[in-house]
């Protein structure tokens, strides 16, 4: 289960991709499509969140950060 983080309300814009960057804000880069090319990051909102190890951080259908433990397991790989 997600738990929020942070508040930051963005509106997303179709064909961006938004994540949290290294410095914990929320950035948007346009993504590539077939031949066009994707841009650069554009910070949207400075949050400076922390992260904690073990989580995945991403935006929620509401436009803030959220974060949930991440699942580790699946199967073993055989050894040849």
């Amino acid at each position: 289960m997600a738990q929020k983080v942070a508040k930051a309300g963005v509106k997303r814009q179709k064909g961006y991709l938004y994540y949290l960057d290294k410095q914990g804000d929320v950035s948007m880069a346009k993504m590539a499509r077939g031949k066009s090319k994707g841009g650069g990051p554009k910070k949207v909102a400075k949050l400076g969140i922390k992260r904690k190890e073990g989580y995945l951080y991403f935006i929620d259908k509401q436009g803030d950060v959220s974060m949930a433990k991440m699942v580790r397991g699946g199967k073993k790989k055989k050894k040849r």
